[in-house]
């Protein structure tokens, strides 16, 4: 098998893009890439991002595939769970803080912080709506998220997000309120819990 169908085997079990580390991490040299632009074989989406050349860009991917320290956080990861009906124009992410990557320069992205202890506190894989695997926070963690981010949320959005979880039969309280106390939101989470159950 030659470096193209390698690479032509991996852009097909991630439907229809690639990432130069993918590449690299499967051995093979980044310069075929470019050979496979070259030829008209694949395009470059964006730096280090590759597709078939009818491809429809997943953003979610995309915006992984810049760091692995990418989590979908707030308004983006309320869609993924189908807690909003807005799809996102901007993703939200959040990062650990003294990150200093190429994503601060993205237009598209709203960047929040937390701890490094905190970054991977209720982590899922989910696939995205272009069926790749994306990190994304839980539904807990994401409801701990928007409270304790309130002024930075849309009001609707808030709302509507809290109304929908109230509704969920499976939601994990105990997970709420361990995620909340980690998060030195514990006051804030139980008097929102106490008016919506």
């Amino acid at each position: 098998m030659n470096y193209c169908d390698k690479i032509l085997k991996i852009i097909e079990k991630n439907n229809g893009y690639v990432t130069t580390r993918e590449v690299v991490e499967n051995g093979i040299e980044r310069k075929f890439l470019t050979n496979m632009v070259n030829k008209g074989i694949i395009v470059r989406i964006s730096r280090g991002y590759y597709g078939l050349p009818n491809y429809i860009e997943d953003g979610y991917y995309k915006i992984s595939s810049k760091s692995k320290n990418v989590r979908f956080s707030l308004a983006t990861a309320l869609y993924l769970h189908n807690l909003s009906d807005r799809t996102p124009l901007v993703y939200n992410i959040t990062l650990p803080y003294g990150y200093g990557g190429c994503l601060q320069k993205e237009k598209n992205v709203i960047l929040n912080f937390v701890k490094r202890e905190l970054l991977d506190l209720g982590v899922i894989e989910m696939t995205s709506p272009f069926g790749m695997k994306i990190k994304v926070y839980d539904i807990e963690r994401t409801i701990c998220d928007i409270i304790k981010n309130k002024s930075k949320m849309n009001a609707e959005i808030f709302s509507n997000a809290l109304k929908e979880y109230a509704k969920i039969k499976n939601k994990n309280l105990n997970k709420l309120a361990m995620y909340a106390k980690k998060m030195n939101i514990e006051k804030k989470v139980s008097e929102y819990m106490e008016v919506l159950l």
